[in-house]
């Protein structure tokens, strides 16, 4: 066997091999955005609204201009006139009656009136980032307090505090999906209908790194340049220019390290705009790092939605239809796709695996005076996967089925693929039955009265839940794959993904190898620089490996062709007659071959070859976007209560996935086991808590409790993949899975170790105090 085989053995798709980033971060070396500091640079800070509604009468920066180091202050008024755009959202859904969206006008710092605690209504640019944070806080506002309304069923309410002129009853969209008189009717006629009130709670998103830019202006060419984390360097590129009102070429974004984001990093900030504008003004480079303080209430938060949701079966327990009537809060603003995830989002992952004829959903999205919400880890699928399995529990126990059962009776048989959902998804692979089956088998479910037995001889409550998901990964949109083999022997993979903590590096690295036998030491990534990238679609969406790996294999095929042609040239043979296998052109039948890497030197340093053969095996290719993906799998948690204290323990957590190809299966787990955790920080500890004035009350660490170590147990990890033929790596994608499967496992599990207390359902988050409080509410 040759080097090049066992290279690929060891570095190729479907091997644990460890990631490539985590020697430099772990040593320190990590290039986040506040390690950026450009020559001459100036430092800003933001002013915010202390009150969650008011109009703004007036704002007194005399004092703030006066003080030492500052060197502006920015106001509404400043950015007038500049040509600047809207903060827009994208999304267009219609009304149910066919009206359009509305989307109010949200401009960089608030113009009329503020409308949550955070607001930013002025900037100071000061030398020193102290300075400039002494000078914010000299800034005097003159806000006449309007009455304030957090929640979506309060902002709907007769008499509720109106947050625009335009938006009568703060209602910016009233959505509908389905058909509601076969709905209806299949309600109207089942044998047994469940009935839940869900609320999915709020969360701050709380990524390790805070947000932070630095803006700078060339004036000779009149290019902004903006260095910010991103989750994609392409769009957030086109996105600022459009908030800069420019042509997208005079704008280039820079991201480096990212420090976690699960969709809040994706939009382009009001403070952005704010800095280019003062580096352009200024002729200076001007950046700002948030304070964590300040990201609890600028930061975008996400989930904060209430729904009912109902289940129709017949007699023998088969679905028939489900509904799912309920508000989504929006926050103060519109977020670029703050109306996606309680709506069509929602609705298409709530089919799961199972075969639900009939689905229908009706949503209000109200804006109200909170921190505006935005795009958080699965972004609607989890939420989606959730409502249906809490629906399912809840209809076994009320029908007297096993729980087990139910799912197995309802779910798309392996036969039936493909399968065309009432939402309009089309499954092209996947074995469902076998996952559950899987599940059970190794979490022991037969096994559980022994466990429960030893549970109640230590005094404890203790409850097994089954969290089965499916979800729709993120729209199809085109990406790039540049392959540029460099002249110190190494290959540059350019692509518009971008890693913000998932480890794009080493698969993508570990894609190309196995395509083009290129050794793996000797391939680097660029991803975060838009003046590099001719298409990008970004990280979002759980669709990166199918995205960008499709494109760096379709680019390989580009460089095959290419080497092919050069190859025959050199070994003085016909193109037809050159192979290529394992990282050679051979000329077919014979020992006369060039390796890969030798031929892109001899190109890049002999001499030219004659016209209408390669120069070069370098490629940028655009991959015509995959269609959607379906990961899917079975959780499955058993929890331990202390009913004296209401402290829950997650006992065990097993999980089996269809994750298609597994590329790096090491990287897979540890995305599962991030994702589950999240998903149990929502489920039991994080509380997002506003006053009656809209003050957040749990606005730092103090107040808002996360997941540690010590609150989650050893995962199980078990894969039964299954390729997609939908894109040619054949990955269904795994970033937002584990709280996906994670939510309806720890909460159904939590809901069955109450039952004896004629518990019914549990909304998140499930905390100590509110479990106590089920337990003794009938002392």
């Amino acid at each position: 066997m040759s080097p090049d085989d066992l290279s690929i053995m060891k570095f190729g798709v479907g091997q644990p091999v460890p990631r490539n980033e985590d020697p430099v971060l772990v040593r320190g070396e990590g290039r986040y955005t506040d390690d950026v500091s450009l020559e001459g640079q100036l430092y800003a800070a933001f002013v915010r609204s202390p009150h969650a509604h008011g109009v703004i009468r007036g704002i007194d920066i005399s004092a703030a201009k006066a003080m030492k180091g500052v060197v502006a202050v920015y106001t509404a008024s400043d950015l007038e006139g500049q040509g600047y755009g809207l903060l827009k959202c994208q999304i267009d859904f219609p009304n149910r009656d066919g009206t359009p969206i509305k989307k109010p006008v949200r401009q960089a710092l608030a113009t009329d009136k503020v409308r949550f605690v955070g607001d930013p209504v002025a900037a100071v640019v000061a030398r020193t980032a102290v300075q400039a944070r002494d000078a914010a806080e000299a800034v005097a506002l003159d806000i006449e307090v309007l009455p304030a309304v957090t929640t979506g069923e309060e902002a709907i309410a007769p008499g509720a505090p109106q947050l625009y002129d335009d938006v009568p009853d703060n209602v910016i969209l009233d959505f509908h999906y389905g058909d509601a008189g076969k709905v209806a009717a299949a309600f109207a006629g089942a044998a047994h209908v469940t009935r839940l009130r869900i609320v999915n709670n709020r969360v701050v998103v709380n990524a390790m790194e805070p947000r932070s830019a630095v803006g700078a202006y060339d004036r000779k060419s009149k290019r902004y340049t903006l260095h910010a984390a991103s989750q994609g360097a392409f769009g957030m590129r086109n996105n600022l220019a459009a908030a800069m009102g420019v042509q997208q070429e005079r704008m280039r974004l820079v991201t480096g390290h990212v420090g976690g984001s699960f969709g809040m990093k994706s939009s382009v900030f009001p403070e952005y705009v704010v800095l280019l504008h003062a580096a352009r003004v200024l002729k200076k480079p001007v950046k700002w790092t948030d304070q964590r303080s300040e990201s609890f209430v600028s930061d975008y938060h996400g989930r904060d939605m209430v729904f009912e949701a109902e289940l129709a079966l017949d007699a023998r327990g088969t679905f028939l239809a489900t509904r799912f009537t309920g508000i989504g809060n929006m926050g103060g603003y519109l977020t670029p796709f703050g109306p996606m995830m309680a709506t069509m989002n929602l609705g298409k992952n709530s089919v799961g695996m199972y075969r639900t004829p009939l689905v229908e959903v009706q949503t209000k999205c109200v804006v109200t005076n909170t921190v505006p919400i935005a795009a958080y880890r699965g972004a609607g699928r989890p939420e989606g996967n959730y409502f249906m399995e809490r629906l399912i529990d809840t209809a076994a126990a009320e029908m007297g089925i096993d729980k087990a059962a139910l799912r197995r009776r309802n779910l798309i048989a392996p036969k039936q693929l493909p399968w065309t959902t009432p939402v309009g998804t089309k499954y092209d692979s996947g074995d469902f039955p076998a996952l559950l089956a899987q599940a059970l088998e190794v979490a022991d479910w037969g096994g559980y009265r022994t466990r429960l037995r030893g549970s109640q001889k230590a005094g404890k409550l203790r409850g097994r839940g089954i969290g089965c998901y499916l979800e729709v990964t993120g729209p199809p949109s085109n990406e790039m794959g540049g392959l540029h083999f460099e002249a110190d022997g190494s290959v540059t993979i350019v692509t518009g993904t971008l890693d913000y903590g998932q480890g794009h590096w080493t698969p993508f690295a570990q894609v190309l190898t196995s395509k083009l036998g290129v050794p793996f030491d000797k391939i680097r990534l660029v991803q975060g620089d838009s003046d590099r990238l001719i298409a990008g679609g970004g990280t979002g969406g759980s669709k990166s490996i199918m995205a960008s790996g499709s494109a760096i294999m379709e680019a390989g095929d580009r460089v095959i062709e290419k080497g092919k042609a050069a190859a025959a040239h050199l070994l003085e043979a016909a193109v037809a007659d050159i192979e290529f296998l394992r990282g050679r052109f051979t000329i077919a039948g014979t020992d006369r071959s060039i390796g890969i890497m030798e031929l892109a030197a001899r190109l890049r340093t002999g001499p030219a070859l004659p016209e209408g053969l390669p120069q070069t095996l370098d490629v940028d290719h655009v991959f015509k976007a995959a269609p959607s993906a379906y990961p899917n799998g079975c959780h499955v948690a058993e929890v331990e209560i202390d009913p004296e204290t209401g402290q829950i323990e997650i006992a065990s957590y097993f999980m089996v996935n269809d994750f298609g190809t597994l590329v790096n299966p090491m990287i897979v787990e540890g995305q599962l086991h991030g994702g589950v955790v999240q998903g149990i920080g929502q489920a039991i500890y994080e509380m997002t808590a506003y006053d009656e004035s809209g003050q957040l009350m749990t606005g730092s660490y103090m107040d808002y409790a996360m997941p540690r170590a010590a609150d989650v147990p050893f995962f199980s990890f078990m894969s039964q993949g299954i390729p997609t033929a939908t894109n040619p790596v054949g990955a269904k994608g795994c970033g937002e899975a584990g709280c996906a499967g994670s939510l309806p496992s720890v909460m159904n599990a939590i809901v069955d170790a109450l039952a004896p207390y004629g518990v019914r359902h549990v909304d998140m988050p499930a905390t100590p105090q509110a479990i106590w409080r089920l337990i003794h509410q009938r002392d």
